[in-house]
């Protein structure tokens, strides 16, 4: 599924570079606090190579968005109440966790008509659809979207293991 519109892509090593340059810098240090110049010189390409595949920072988010999403989407668990708990959890105990790419992102682009925050809002629809089918009920669907995005910033900011113990206990 596709979250954001998105310039035709040129299949290259160096925007593959960027990206997945520019994915490990985002999700660990934030994506307006890091400029081009960063993702450059950390993906050892020049700004003409970054502005050939990426007409501005912000398709450049909306790729890394567009690629976590397809991430999820791939490796997505079984559609029952046990797998998602499971799959949630398990990201939550993961070492390098750092929280939600979408919530992260949502949080740093206020406008909700912002380009970053349609492709959020695309994702978290697409998820609720996942879990929704999975429970049955578009209420239980809610509930469990909510449990999760509170268990992953309790995650991110505490002590993982308790939120991953609260998560379990509340679905």
């Amino acid at each position: 599924m596709r979250i954001a519109t998105l310039p035709k892509a040129k299949d290259s090593e160096a925007r593959d570079r960027l990206l997945r340059t520019a994915s490990m810098i985002f999700y660990s240090e934030g994506i307006n606090s890091v400029g081009v110049d960063h993702i450059v010189s950390a993906a050892k390409v020049t700004r003409a190579t970054f502005y050939r595949h990426f007409p501005s920072k912000t398709d450049l988010v909306l790729a890394y968005l567009q690629a976590a999403h397809d991430a999820i989407e791939a490796h997505r668990p079984e559609p029952t109440l046990e797998a998602l708990t499971a799959d949630v959890c398990g990201q939550i105990g993961r070492p390098e966790f750092r929280g939600c790419a979408f919530i992260c992102a949502a949080a740093e682009f206020e406008d909700p008509e912002h380009p970053v925050r349609r492709a959020v809002a695309a994702h978290r629809e697409w998820y609720l659809g996942v879990v929704r089918d999975a429970l049955g009920s578009d209420e239980a669907a809610r509930r469990f979207v909510m449990l999760r995005d509170g268990a992953f910033v309790a995650g991110h900011l505490g002590d993982a293991e308790l939120a991953i113990e609260t998560f379990r206990q509340s679905v």
